[in-house]
């Protein structure tokens, strides 16, 4: 070859290094990018997890107390405290409440890995399906089920007559 061609590719020695390092950078950006994403995805999964079991655990709480309620030697007094109960959002263990803050007053129940209680919020006799001339007693079960950083609580009204 002559001496010409060669003092050209001279001046080109390097240039495909530093194009395939470019290169390189820019798949291990994406590479990076696509890394974050699935370990935030995998987060919202985890959160997603925890946000049913919680849920799933206060509901199965729910049932509990709504059974106790049922029994037919099931009786409480007239709550003097007849507010949801405030300490639904901190409560993690079974008793009375005595964290800082309001607290109705009434016993956390245990059950199911979550904790339930129960008031009696009065009675009526215009409740859906009270036969006439029949009253029904109203009983506000309130649900609590904790699982990892997940919180849910549930209530019902249930009417016994």
């Amino acid at each position: 070859m002559n001496s010409s061609h060669w003092r050209g590719q001279k001046h080109q020695q390097g240039m495909a290094l530093v194009v395939s390092l470019i290169f390189l950078l820019l798949l291990t950006l994406i590479g990076l990018s696509s890394m974050q994403s699935a370990t935030l995805q995998e987060k919202m999964a985890g959160s997603v997890k925890q946000r049913n079991e919680s849920f799933q655990i206060a509901e199965a709480a729910l049932r509990a107390g709504e059974t106790a309620v049922q029994a037919g030697t099931f009786t409480l007094a007239l709550c003097s405290y007849c507010l949801p109960p405030p300490e639904s959002v901190k409560v993690t263990a079974a008793g009375v409440y005595s964290g800082t803050g309001q607290s109705s007053g009434v016993a956390w129940v245990a059950a199911n890995s979550g904790f339930y209680m129960i008031q009696n919020i009065g009675t009526t006799a215009t409740a859906v399906h009270v036969p006439t001339g029949s009253a029904a007693t109203l009983y506000r079960v309130t649900a609590v089920g904790l699982q990892g950083n997940s919180r849910s609580v549930l209530e019902s009204v249930y009417a016994k007559y």
